[in-house]
């Protein structure tokens, strides 16, 4: 009397199905990677523009040249420093908003929005 083994694995068909679900998702990946990094450079240079010595003594112009270094640096490209950025005075410190959006496709009629808005304040350091 034989005994039947039992095969193990993944078929043909299944190994496909499964290598085009991960070739969707790193297909999004790879085209969302770029807008959300480039939103982590322009998070880094208001938290840099934060810690900048004596920023709260600046003018708005001088704020935004700094930030323009930043992002420069940072190859930020989307968002622009005469555009983008609003910067207000509320009581003894300045706030600074960034807002904007990146648009692009993602696949063949199929596009995606990204929309990021970020807010720091800028307050004296070290009681000057």
């Amino acid at each position: 009397m034989q005994i039947a083994h039992r095969q193990r694995g993944m078929t043909l068909l299944g190994f496909v199905i499964v290598l085009v679900i991960v070739a969707f998702f790193g297909l999004i990946g790879m085209k969302l990677f770029p807008v959300y990094s480039e939103y982590y450079g322009v998070r880094k240079s208001l938290s840099a523009l934060q810690q900048e010595p004596g920023v709260a003594q600046k003018t708005p112009d001088q704020i935004r040249s700094s930030l323009q270094r930043k992002w420069f640096i940072s190859y930020v490209k989307t968002p622009t420093v005469q555009k983008n950025v609003k910067i207000s005075k509320k009581g003894g410190q300045y706030l600074v908003t960034v807002a904007y959006e990146r648009r692009g496709n993602l696949l063949y009629n199929l596009d995606y929005i990204a929309v990021f808005d970020k807010t720091v304040s800028l307050t004296r350091q070290g009681g000057d």
